[in-house]
């Protein structure tokens, strides 16, 4: 009888729970597992199919007591640190037995994760939104851990990195007459929402309750994220960024989904892409095709720097995770860069031919090999310097979209700001020392050494800067399509100025471009 069942399993989750504050935990477990296997029961069993109303707010209510007493049976498991994924756990009380087998449904292995935390014990804060799906099963965070040994995978992502798990016990029928709460035999999953929010359980679609955002803001709420988040020390002294730059994946490597590169811009750090990550991939249609990876460089640098270092980062993340070429997904790759990191992005597509050269010598070079052969100095710092003024596009890129991109500089990189950059911000002594060995030793190569030497990213994004030119008209690849995002203020403030269109930092002048498939101006 349904109402019975019901009646069973409220009583007992009632009965679980006065037995839990008592700290009779043994007696707890019986209680919740009579709750969870007769819940399950009521929802699943084949001779109730007929008295069951999924509209009955009764059917609710034992989808209710599963996911609690669920729950609560997770947090006596973990309470004795006994919840491992792959192993077989037997739960004796003295009127039963349950036998429970743990499984990892997702792209994990059984050891991925260090320790479990439950999504209800925490409230967002570093996240606008929550998203989530109601349904069957018990949301977790997932909190990895670091594998041993040396895999050049491990340091695209960070450390202390948290997943978004379900956890759900499907209760295996008895053979021997007994109901399911007599006696029972239980697998425990863990389902990964990003790739099923529903499972087939007794020949029915049935939606997983998940909850992507928890996890992520947890993560971003953790000391090892907020190493990593230091925009203010990437501006001023961007040598203490580059033992941290590099892509950052926030979720399991998948083949077959198109990777999307986001690229801070100045001033900033991955932290300002994270409300449109958690909102993006709250989409089924976009998780289901995208991954999302993030882009961290030291933004006080000039950019062009920057998009030399990417190009490596790019050539040595495809060599870590696919050095055979056959992730036919990583061939169609999207960069959305804000601010600056538009320019960085922008720059993977280009060739720039002999015209970067041309900018800072007089001396003809058509190729890099023939600009090796006309520098002296040590082959570490030609090569730097070469690798900094040819590009070529990269093969992996074919769609950028740049937000706030000052394509042809900003006003705000005046001569006031360009003398306060230079007072505060401290470039790698690597990188001015390389360009100030060369000049010297090349005395009748270069004609402007400046920008070898003294330029930061303010420097850098000033109007008059000779780069702007040079990357407008440069060749580009012929299969990447480009998209534009432009914000305008619609009430300037005096300060932002009211005799022309821009966001306060970039004129939509600059923002601009010719070349794109799309421009879309929205509010600033």
């Amino acid at each position: 009888d349904a109402d019975l069942i019901y009646a069973l399993s409220e009583l007992s989750y009632v009965e679980g729970k006065k037995a839990e504050r008592a700290g009779e935990f043994s007696d707890a477990l019986n209680h919740y597992g009579i709750s969870l296997t007769n819940s399950y029961d009521y929802l699943f069993s084949d001779d109730l199919e007929n008295t069951r109303n999924v509209y009955d707010p009764q059917f609710r209510a034992v989808c209710d007591l599963y996911n609690e007493s669920l729950e609560d049976t997770l947090r006596l498991l973990c309470r004795e640190n006994r919840l491992e994924p792959g192993q077989t756990y037997t739960i004796e009380t003295p009127q039963r037995k349950f036998v429970v087998r743990t499984e990892m449904r997702g792209q994990w292995r059984p050891d991925e994760f260090e320790r479990y935390e439950f999504v209800s014990d925490y409230e967002i804060q570093k996240l606008r939104n929550r998203h989530t799906t109601y349904g069957l099963g018990v949301p977790l965070i997932a909190v990895r851990r670091t594998p041993e040994g040396a895999d050049d995978r491990e340091k695209y992502y960070a450390k202390g990195l948290s997943y978004s798990v379900t956890a759900l016990m499907r209760c295996i029928e008895p053979t021997d007459g007994t109901r399911a709460g007599e006696s029972a035999t239980c697998v425990l999953e863990f389902f990964d929402p990003l790739t099923a929010n529903q499972i087939l359980l007794a020949n029915q679609w049935v939606p997983l309750e998940t909850d992507l955002s928890t996890p992520l803001a947890f993560f971003l709420d953790s000391p090892e994220f907020r190493k990593r988040n230091q925009a203010t020390e990437g501006l001023i002294k961007p040598h203490r960024v580059q033992g941290k730059r590099g892509l950052y994946m926030l979720e399991p490597y998948d083949p077959n989904r198109i990777p999307v590169l986001m690229v801070h811009g100045l001033w900033s750090s991955p932290m300002t892409w994270m409300d449109m990550f958690n909102d993006l991939r709250s989409f089924p249609e976009i998780r289901e095709r995208y991954q999302f990876w993030f882009y961290l460089y030291p933004s006080g640098q000039p950019f062009w720097i920057s998009a030399t270092q990417l190009r490596k980062d790019l050539t040595a993340m495809r060599d870590a995770f696919d050095p055979g070429r056959r992730d036919h997904a990583l061939d169609q790759m999207v960069l959305v860069g804000h601010s600056m990191g538009g320019l960085v992005s922008r720059m993977q597509t280009i060739d720039s031919g002999d015209e970067f050269w041309e900018i800072v010598s007089d001396v003809p070079a058509a190729s890099p090999e023939e600009a090796l052969s006309k520098l002296k100095g040590p082959d570490e710092d030609r090569h730097k310097l070469v690798s900094t003024l040819f590009f070529r596009p990269s093969h992996s890129v074919r769609r950028v979209i740049t937000i706030g991109t000052p394509h042809r500089g900003s006003e705000f990189a005046n001569d006031l700001t360009r003398w306060l950059a230079r007072k505060i911000i401290r470039l790698p002594k690597m990188t001015t020392n390389t360009g100030r060995r060369l000049a010297a030793q090349n005395p009748n190569v270069f004609k402007d050494t400046s920008l070898l030497t003294v330029a930061n990213a303010i420097d850098s994004l000033a109007p008059d800067s000779p780069i702007f030119p040079v990357m407008i008209r440069a060749k580009r690849a012929p299969d990447v399509k480009y998209h534009n995002i432009i914000g305008v203020l619609e009430s300037p403030s005096f300060i932002s100025g009211r005799g022309s269109r821009s966001d306060g930092v970039v004129d939509y002048k600059s923002a601009t471009m010719d070349d794109v498939e799309s421009e879309l101006v929205v509010n600033a």
